[in-house]
């Protein structure tokens, strides 16, 4: 009996058909992006610089968060639910309590001469503080800010701060956001984290 040659594929056409489909893959998969907190870092302290001036207790709202996911804001336990209420108050200081923040007045634009908190917000954490809590803690110190802004610039603008950020480029937008930034400067200042 002859045996029977077997006939060779053509693979030529198959390394082509498998080039497109990972072509294709490429451009069509979504890549998952890091996400993180949107925060500018203080430009680094020139040594030839004098140091800034210790900034006073009453200034200066401390919040400290223990590896057991536990809050203490200004010496006393305090639950994450009303930290944004007290951050607030704290920053704000409408009454302007004497064991509250001092204001300093500046000139800013739009509004002219302002009262401007002195405050600034602690943050320190342990190493064994959970990431949601930290995030937690962080959305609500930066949503404190946001609200206040958003008063600000319902009171002077008419519309709400998010829609003056989102329509930045729109008539002088961006000199308001400007102006309100000026006038609720927004300060956390965050310690390394403790063992």
């Amino acid at each position: 009996m002859a045996r029977r040659q077997l006939q060779e594929i053509n693979a030529g056409s198959m390394a082509d058909i498998a080039f497109l489909l990972l072509i294709f893959f490429l451009v069509t998969t979504t890549m998952d992006t890091d996400t993180g907190l949107n925060r500018r870092l203080p430009p680094p302290l020139d040594p030839t610089v004098e140091p800034p001036p210790p900034i006073k207790e009453r200034n200066v709202f401390t919040v400290l968060v223990n590896s057991n996911n536990q809050l203490l804001v200004e010496g006393k336990p305090m639950d994450i639910s009303i930290l944004r209420e007290q951050a607030k108050i704290f920053i704000e200081n409408p009454q302007r309590l004497e064991h509250l923040p001092a204001f300093l007045e500046k000139d800013v634009p739009i509004f002219g001469k302002v009262q401007v908190s002195k405050q600034v917000i602690s943050l320190q954490n342990d190493r064994g503080t959970s990431y949601e809590m930290y995030i937690a803690v962080q959305n609500e110190l930066a949503a404190a800010y946001n609200e206040l802004r958003d008063d600000l610039s319902q009171k002077e603008f008419g519309e709400p701060y998010k829609l003056l950020v989102k329509n930045k480029k729109i008539g002088n937008n961006s000199e308001k956001i400007r102006a309100i930034k000026k006038s609720i400067p927004f300060r956390i200042s965050e310690a390394e984290p403790n063992q």
